[in-house]
């Protein structure tokens, strides 16, 4: 039996302003364990199944049987990147079965067109802090995606903490979409773009002082509120306890805080003034992405 394991971690995207373009990898992780030539008596998740049809579409091979369990750590549908970690464990781990045919950006690719947007997936895949452009809207159009030029990634230091409120319900990621707006004003898209910019380069420079005040957003968090009723009071709480800013994560329902000191004081305060049972996770960032860790085989 040949079997691989796939340790991926997870993701916060959006980052405020940076909307299906900017995410940041965490060391929250999911294991995706793969072993060719079993059959598992249960049937696999659609996620599982997905992924496996579009890897074999994409390598022109025959398919193979195989299994799949996923060893969880990171919260599902809380804002986390949860399915692209499956999704890219799956693609993977049946990659490195297969004898590598695709390189780590082709992989990142499929996942990125099967998750729908590529703000998790890129930092899932590569770790750091990551800027992805054109992805989001040229996946949903179904037009061809220049991906090899389509990212850049940054290291993140160990100096930044990464502070998270994860609230006991869940958020519905397709759900959290429509009840965006299809248009927003030339003003807010004017402030997005320049806070996006911000972000960016303070995570390119290392001058993570610069990010206090680049978290402010127009095109998603005000209409997500909707869901997350509590989401400015906790922010401002954050930002009062140290934090150098917070935002909602992915389409949530966790909340991200970034400081450079004091996180325990900042989850603290995040805690209290949220109205609904939560938990806080203290982390980093994961600079490796996901990583193979291949199992001795075995034969039966």
């Amino acid at each position: 039996m040949q079997q691989i394991t796939v340790c991926v971690p997870a993701s916060t995207s959006n980052l405020g302003p940076g909307f299906d373009c900017l995410g940041i990898a965490l060391r929250i992780y999911n294991n995706v364990v793969v072993a060719r030539g079993v059959l598992s008596r249960e049937s696999s998740p659609r996620i599982v199944s997905q992924a496996a049809d579009r890897f074999f579409k994409q390598v022109r091979r025959c398919t193979f049987p195989f299994s799949c369990s996923i060893k969880e750590e990171i919260p599902r549908s809380r804002g986390l990147g949860s399915s692209a970690t499956i999704r890219l464990g799956v693609l993977s781990a049946l990659n490195w079965l297969s004898g590598n045919p695709l390189d780590r950006l082709m992989i990142f690719q499929l996942c990125a067109e099967l998750e729908g947007h590529p703000d998790n997936a890129g930092p899932a895949t590569f770790g750091g802090f990551t800027v992805l452009r054109g992805g989001a809207y040229v996946l949903r159009k179904r037009e061809k995606w220049d991906f090899r030029h389509a990212f850049q990634r940054f290291d993140v230091s160990e100096r930044l903490y990464c502070t998270l409120l994860v609230p006991d319900f869940k958020i519905n990621t397709s759900g959290a979409r429509r009840i965006l707006p299809s248009r927003i004003s030339r003003a807010a898209a004017v402030e997005n773009c320049a806070n996006a910019c911000a972000i960016t380069a303070a995570f390119a420079s290392g001058n993570y002082r610069n990010l206090s005040g680049a978290f402010g957003d127009y095109l998603h968090q005000p209409y997500r509120q909707k869901l997350i009723s509590f989401l400015p009071r906790v922010i401002t709480a954050a930002e009062k306890a140290g934090a150098l800013g917070a935002f909602l994560s992915g389409s949530g329902s966790a909340i991200c805080a970034l400081s450079l000191h004091s996180p325990q004081r900042v989850a603290a305060a995040m805690l209290r003034v949220a109205a609904t049972p939560a938990r806080t996770i203290i982390t980093h960032a994961d600079n490796r992405g996901a990583r193979l860790i291949p199992s001795p085989i075995t034969n039966h």
